[in-house]
């Protein structure tokens, strides 16, 4: 951990509120890009983003530095969607997951001279999304660890608190689990 990181935390633990802000500030994107690939609903991201960034202020106190900093977070990050959507499955339907607007557009624009491509790409994106949805909370957060934000295997063991067994398990699994949806769209879509 970066010495001036653990400046920081040390001043938060004690209540200054600026040290928070500028431990906060190096996480935001990464975090809300997380709470995102796990939900992919965007009011849903910014609901949970600010409960993650709660549940950290209230609980930095405890924050005992075993472990990075960022790992911390992102586990805090990760349970609280793993619960967002536990208890949202209970109460209603799976709803069609939202696309992100922002990305089929700057798709869109970046292929405009090639009208079907983009089409192609959001419609793949939305299969994709679909795919990932469809996984376990836990093969969600490991899948989307290793393939949207590109940690390590032991980073991710450490973030979630599990074995290197048990991630290359949830990722191994998770896998195959898209490679089959994918596969059977790809043979629907050829038919």
């Amino acid at each position: 951990m970066p010495e001036q990181e653990h400046i920081l935390i040390a001043k938060a633990q004690r209540g200054n509120i600026q040290a928070f802000e500028q431990l906060i500030y190096r996480y935001d994107a990464q975090v809300m890009a997380l709470i995102y690939n796990m939900v992919n609903n965007s009011e849903d991201a910014r609901d949970i983003y600010q409960d993650v960034f709660v549940k950290v202020f209230t609980a930095i106190k405890k924050f005992r530095q075993d472990s990075k900093f960022e790992t911390w977070v992102y586990r805090i990050a990760i349970n609280t969607c793993i619960n967002f959507r536990k208890s949202r499955s209970r109460f209603q339907f799976d709803e069609f997951n939202e696309l992100d607007n922002n990305q089929i557009n700057d798709n869109a624009r970046s292929n405009e001279s090639q009208p079907d491509q983009s089409v192609l790409n959001a419609e793949l994106n939305s299969h994709i999304q679909e795919a990932i949805s469809s996984l376990s909370p836990k093969q969600r957060a490991v899948f989307v660890l290793r393939h949207y934000h590109e940690y390590k295997l032991s980073e991710i063991a450490d973030m979630l608190g599990y074995s290197d067994g048990t991630v290359k398990n949830y990722l191994f699994r998770a896998t195959q689990k898209m490679k089959v949806q994918l596969q059977e769209l790809y043979e629907d879509h050829e038919s």
